[in-house]
């Protein structure tokens, strides 16, 4: 997940992901202009790791963009993900047909400041007989993601704990 916390240190981090890691682009509070000038950064670093690229919030901005997908609640035609806070945004998700399931918060987070995390129980509960794949956000760290695997997790996603 990207956006305005990690300053200059958003291409470098990105550029030390994993190859084949996947980034939601957010960087709300940019003007079009700016916004499409920064994704198109972001864009040549992701080819050039063979990462996945998403795009967040208003679909008309994704308009011409080489994106892989797009993150919301809106349905596209391409790969979708969806974000999760309680089962029936996870159940409704499913039946628009999204592609991978967003699940937040688990622990507590800055995005979500003073938002009740799930925990582990309640995200074990939330998830429970899902069939889309879940990715783990909010607080999470690479020891909280290896202790969410048992749950089923598909994997996790951050954005404090990759501009750390």
């Amino acid at each position: 997940m990207s956006d305005e916390r990690f300053g200059e240190r958003l291409l470098p981090s990105i550029a030390a992901l994993p190859r084949g890691s996947g980034i939601i682009f957010r960087h709300y509070s940019l003007d079009p202009p700016a916004r499409r000038a920064l994704f198109e950064q972001v864009r040549r670093v992701a080819v050039s790791k063979r990462h996945w690229l998403i795009t967040a919030g208003d679909a008309t901005i994704a308009r011409g963009l080489h994106i892989d997908g797009f993150h919301g609640r809106r349905r596209s035609k391409r790969f979708q993900t969806a974000p999760v806070h309680s089962v029936q945004e996870a159940v409704a998700a499913q039946r628009a047909g999204a592609d991978l399931l967003f699940v937040s918060p688990i622990f507590a987070t800055r995005s979500h400041a003073g938002a009740r995390a799930l925990g582990r129980v309640g995200f074990g509960l939330l998830t429970r007989g899902l069939k889309t794949p879940t990715i783990a956000l909010g607080g999470m760290t690479k020891s909280r993601a290896r202790s969410l695997k048992i749950l089923g997790i598909y994997g996790w996603a951050a954005i404090d704990a990759l501009i750390a």
